[in-house]
């Protein structure tokens, strides 16, 4: 009976190779394509965001440049990346790079920007134009662009594509967990959640770091 059960998961493991990273690769694309070809046909409304109290606006170094290349760099970065991840091609790079963008629009009008407690921050876990904070979007992507980055586009895709004709699928294994393997997972980690609290981006960059540089954790 458990040969059975064991039989049947690892087929379904097997399937799910194909399926999942497609169906998310499909569903990201079409939620950043949506909102990339709205800004392409539409007006730079970035500068007329009406700031309230409770938004941070956005992040270093963005809040730096002009609100016509914030927009621009929003518009292009969610219909290039959107494509690369329909094809999965570059699917990690492409998934990281909407990351930064669903979280840099998280920090920049949906964080709240004064929250005592952490009850006062999951107050902002909805989708609402009102109230202090409405980050659930945002971060819904983020979490379902984290498996992509993780684990790759999939063996329907473009970059398994490129594995199978350069000779490189054979030389893919399952590796040990050590401390590159957690710095890479803490910097994953600093990226995501810099723009939104950079408290919370430094401290997973400088644990990433002693991990990463620490002996007894490369072993």
């Amino acid at each position: 009976m458990f040969d059975a059960y064991d039989n049947l998961t690892a087929r379904l493991r097997v399937a799910g190779d194909y399926l999942w990273p497609l169906a998310l690769r499909l569903i990201m694309f079409w939620e950043f394509w949506e909102s990339g070809i709205t800004k392409l046909r539409g007006g730079n409304w970035f500068a007329d965001i009406p700031w309230a109290e409770w938004q941070k606006g956005f992040p270093w170094p963005f809040g730096a440049l002009p609100t016509e290349v914030n927009w621009l760099a929003a518009t292009w970065g969610e219909l290039v990346f959107s494509v690369m991840l329909l094809f999965g091609l570059f699917t990690r790079f492409a998934a990281l790079s909407l990351i930064v963008v669903a979280s840099v629009a998280a920090a920049a009008v949906h964080w709240p920007a004064n929250w005592g407690s952490l009850r006062g921050l999951w107050e902002g876990y909805a989708i609402t134009a009102q109230g202090a904070g409405n980050y659930k979007l945002s971060l819904l992507f983020v979490l379902m662009l984290l498996p992509l980055l993780f684990h790759g586009g999939g063996k329907l895709s473009l970059d398994h594509l490129l594995l199978k004709l350069t000779g490189r699928d054979s030389c893919v294994s399952e590796r040990m967990g050590d401390g590159i393997t957690a710095a890479l997972l803490f910097a994953v980690l600093g990226v995501t959640t810099i723009w939104v609290e950079p408290s919370w981006g430094i401290a997973c960059f400088v644990v990433g770091a002693l991990f990463g540089l620490t002996p007894a954790f490369r072993r």
